[in-house]
């Protein structure tokens, strides 16, 4: 179960990987061209650039238009075991059978029915299912007289007929279903505060183990999110309906209820992590702090900037699970706050900087209430910072920096390029023909192996990974930034 969710999650980093640049263009084209905005800032006011601008918002818009179709191509590309532009390509086609499907069956056999939406469940199940196919059918031989459609050229085939089949599935079974998730999305809002809690502390304590990629996309792009009209249509999902207020110039007041599932990450990500890093940092014996000075400092930066927390969760996650349970707590109380406060900053990808930014501030402080984050953070970083101080002063975690230093012949590497250091990984994992399945996500290196006592979890640290996680059928490494192209390069040579 493990195995599946954690494939399904890291196939879906491809398509989310996407969003912050379309969050980007939206953001500011939105932004800026907004009616109040051009009022407030005359110098706004000029022809070519709110046509530029809005041409940025149009751009970024229509990749949240199409998020469904994208997301069927990523899951396929990423399950893909290989050919995986076929993969792509077939779950493109696949997915635009599967909509017309329903719509058809609507049409013919629905009187007065709203439209099925089946969002991003429908775009799992449709890539999913398509690299099924492909990965068990793509080198089908055919008999002569069908030779040219055999192989590859099978899978789009194929993968349409299936899609029909869905569709009528989906047709039967998606308006209860739907109906479903709306009354959990309801319920979820009765518990209130309470409710956005449990859903932060839930989502940074399935973190540790990668699973928060098949949680909260649930509540982004399905009905669990919340069901609101914009301008006249119907969205589902809290990151939907954000982007589609965003992109409405009429829109009117504070944003959607729907960010509490986003706004609780800034005060974490932006200050309190920042803290702990320094906390942490001047908790280490003074001999060790040159030394990683630069470890606790990028860390803490990139948390800041871009919201990207392992490399620092990792930092302690095995040395003191127990404070990252605390820390799970802390988020998810930093969730309630900001549900309390009534903070309303919507995000493309995680809580730092640029989206608050984008998202907060260059919306105005009437629509996101902005201004009331920054006390909370200060507040979330002064907690952090003496929660990990009396973790190293009192506990003694083992923290980077904090331990004791072991000299072994394998704790140093010569290499000098990426393919050599993707060499090492390799000859760490037990050489290529322990590899199974190799991929990454943001910063892990996900890797299934055949036997996982031949992993030299030592050697992985050695080269540079923050942490090693154990997994039923292989090891985590957290590699930060370089684990996608670690995977790159290990793929090319298999």
């Amino acid at each position: 179960m493990f195995s599946r969710f954690s494939q399904i999650g890291r196939a879906m980093m491809l398509p989310i990987a996407i969003l912050p640049v379309a969050g980007l263009l939206l953001g500011l084209g939105g932004a800026l061209s907004n009616p109040s905005a051009v009022a407030a800032y005359p110098f706004l006011d000029q022809g070519w650039l709110q046509g530029a601008l809005k041409i940025m918002s149009a751009a970024g818009g229509a990749v949240f238009t199409n998020l469904a179709l994208i997301f069927a191509i990523g899951v396929a590309v990423g399950l893909a075991k290989g050919d995986k532009g076929t993969a792509g390509l077939a779950a493109g086609v696949a997915y635009v059978v599967f909509t017309a499907t329903i719509n058809g069956l609507l049409e013919l056999l629905t009187v007065d029915a709203p439209a099925i939406d089946t969002g991003v469940v429908g775009s799992i199940v449709i890539g999913s299912t398509v690299a099924y196919l492909h990965n068990h059918y793509r080198q089908i031989q055919l008999p002569t007289f069908l030779g040219f459609f055999g192989g590859s050229r099978f899978i789009p085939i194929v993968s349409s007929l299936a899609a029909i089949i869905l569709g009528f599935i989906f047709y039967l079974i998606w308006p209860p279903f739907q109906s479903l998730l709306t009354i959990a999305g309801e319920k979820i809002a009765l518990m209130g505060s309470f409710g956005t809690f449990l859903y932060g502390f839930l989502l940074r304590l399935t973190g540790a183990v990668g699973l928060h990629h098949t949680i909260y996309p649930l509540f982004w792009y399905t009905s669990l999110g919340g069901v609101e009209m914009v301008e006249g249509v119907q969205v589902v999902g809290a990151q939907n309906i954000f982007f589609a207020q965003l992109a409405d110039p009429n829109h009117q007041g504070l944003f959607t209820y729907g960010t509490r599932f986003f706004a609780g990450r800034f005060a974490t990500m932006m200050f309190g992590l920042p803290a702990a890093c320094l906390a942490m940092y001047h908790g280490i014996p003074k001999a060790q702090k040159s030394k990683n000075v630069g470890l606790y400092f990028s860390g803490a930066l990139t948390s800041f900037l871009t919201g990207i927390t392992e490399p620092i969760e990792y930092m302690f996650l095995f040395a003191a699970p127990w404070l990252y349970v605390l820390h799970a707590f802390l988020d998810g109380l930093s969730f309630w706050v900001a549900d309390v406060l009534q903070i309303r900053i919507g995000n493309s990808f995680s809580g730092g900087l640029i989206d608050f930014l984008l998202f907060g501030v260059l919306q105005g402080n009437n629509a996101t209430h902005w201004l009331r984050v920054v006390p909370l953070g200060l507040i979330w970083a002064g907690v952090y910072y003496v929660v990990f101080r009396v973790a190293l002063i009192r506990f003694h975690v083992a923290v980077p920096g904090n331990q004791p230093i072991v000299e072994t012949e394998e704790a140093t590497t010569t290499t000098t390029s990426l393919q050599e250091e993707a060499e090492e990984i390799v000859a760490s994992l037990g050489g290529l023909d322990n590899l199974i399945d190799v991929t990454a996500c943001a910063t892990r290196l996900r890797v299934t192996v055949k036997q996982k006592n031949s992993v030299n979890t030592e050697r992985l640290k050695a080269l540079g990974a923050v942490a090693v996680v154990e997994v039923q059928d292989g090891i985590q490494a957290i590699y930060g930034a370089k684990a996608d192209l670690y995977s790159q390069l290990i793929n090319e040579r298999k």
